[in-house]
């Protein structure tokens, strides 16, 4: 019978990132700019105990953060109790040699309706305040602040780095 060890498979890029060469952080963090503005579009994982939700859902990426509107579902129910996130933007999977994504970990905070920042997004996305007003209940806007963020790009090796470069914020 297999016997899974987790705790060995967890460590995999941890131990990988040891001997990788990694980019300089600034040019990391225009590299990861660049892609998340060339999406729109990414999978918000939500979690509480006993449930998880990853909700497809469109974006969009201002000032640093990252913000969803959304009529409502399962994922706040998740954030009721867990303000801990994880987001994936990825490119259609081609191969080994030509794959490129981002893992983002944050924390997200509902913004209060009619707020100066959720105003600003609504002016960001050209979505009218009287037309939000008439709505029977505002969208929600979900704001995520990132912690860290993962990139995946094998043409890194290219230039010489490590195709996985890991950033905090």
């Amino acid at each position: 019978m297999y016997k899974m060890n987790y705790d060995l498979a967890a460590e995999h890029w941890i131990k990988k990132d040891q001997t990788s060469i990694h980019m300089n952080n600034e040019d990391l963090k225009e590299k990861i700019d660049a892609f998340i503005k060339a999406h729109n579009t990414c999978a918000l994982a939500t979690a509480s105990s006993g449930m998880v939700r990853n909700t497809p859902i469109e974006y969009n990426y201002v000032d640093g953060f990252f913000y969803f509107f959304s009529e409502g579902g399962l994922k706040f129910k998740c954030l009721k109790e867990n303000k801990n996130v994880g987001l994936a933007i990825f490119e259609p999977y081609g191969g080994f040699g030509q794959l490129k994504g981002l893992q983002v970990e944050g924390s997200a905070e509902i913004l209060e309706p009619f707020s100066d920042e959720y105003l600003k997004i609504m002016t960001y996305k050209k979505i009218p305040i009287a037309f939000m007003k008439k709505l029977p209940e505002p969208m929600h806007i979900i704001k995520v602040v990132p912690k860290s963020f993962d990139y995946l790009d094998s043409d890194l090796k290219k230039d010489g780095f490590g195709s996985r470069q890991h950033l905090d914020c």
